[in-house]
């Protein structure tokens, strides 16, 4: 049993503590707070990276997440495929009258279309008022902090290291056919010169063929009539 009147006490000495030590008070909304980069904010919504999968809705425990959608059908991208039909976004709204901010519809998105946003002054007089649509979801996305840089001495990303092994291979395939194209070309240009040289020098051997012959038959003819003579 402890000693009667030392909870009294200790607890004027937490007080006699605080009562030496200066106060600091952040003279909000003139001075902003500094929040931490993982602060539950507010939800943003980037509209491109959504397929209407429906995961965030179907996973929201409070029911908070109203989505509709409708499907278009998309033309073949080659002659004789098949027409695809895909869905679209009309309508992305969340209450955050009843998000308790648990951040699941944020876990379980597989496309990377929500994310934290820090901000956190979107108070409404009317409760109404506390159901955003993808507009403004849209605009809290750009105040949503980058992410932190990774560890240098952290392993490279599987995804990374792939495209990284596809893009070199794509370049060796392509600096090959390069190569090849060039010596085919100048082989091709070997062999037209090549050609170009023979038949100058059959010109040649024949025309002197011709002329010596020309000359000997003329020698012969006019040594002939010298004897005759």
């Amino acid at each position: 049993m402890g000693i009667p009147g030392s909870g009294l006490a200790k607890g004027l000495a937490v007080t006699l503590r605080t009562m030496t030590r200066k106060s600091h008070t952040a003279q909000y909304p003139d001075a902003q707070p500094e929040l931490p980069p993982r602060t539950r904010g507010v939800i943003g919504l980037f509209e491109e990276n959504c397929t209407v999968c429906m995961l965030c809705a179907r996973e929201c425990p409070d029911w908070c997440i109203y989505i509709d959608s409708h499907k278009e059908t998309v033309p073949p991208a080659a002659p004789g495929g098949r027409e695809r039909s895909r869905n679209v976004l009309d309508r992305f709204a969340i209450d955050f009258a009843l998000c308790m901010y648990c951040g699941i519809c944020i876990e379980v998105c597989p496309f990377d279309a929500l994310f934290w946003s820090p901000e956190f002054e979107y108070a409404e007089e009317d409760i109404r008022d506390l159901t955003h649509e993808r507009d403004k979801l849209r605009e809290w996305m750009w105040t949503v902090p980058a992410p932190p840089a990774l560890d240098p001495r952290a392993e490279e990303p599987k995804e990374i290291a792939a495209a990284r092994k596809a893009a070199d291979k794509l370049a060796a395939e392509a600096a090959a056919a390069a190569a090849q194209a060039a010596e085919a070309a100048q082989a091709e240009a070997e062999r037209g010169s090549g050609g170009t040289d023979a038949s100058g020098t059959t010109n040649e051997t024949a025309s002197g063929t011709e002329n010596e012959t020309a000359n000997g038959t003329e020698s012969g003819t006019e040594n002939g009539n010298g004897a005759a003579s």
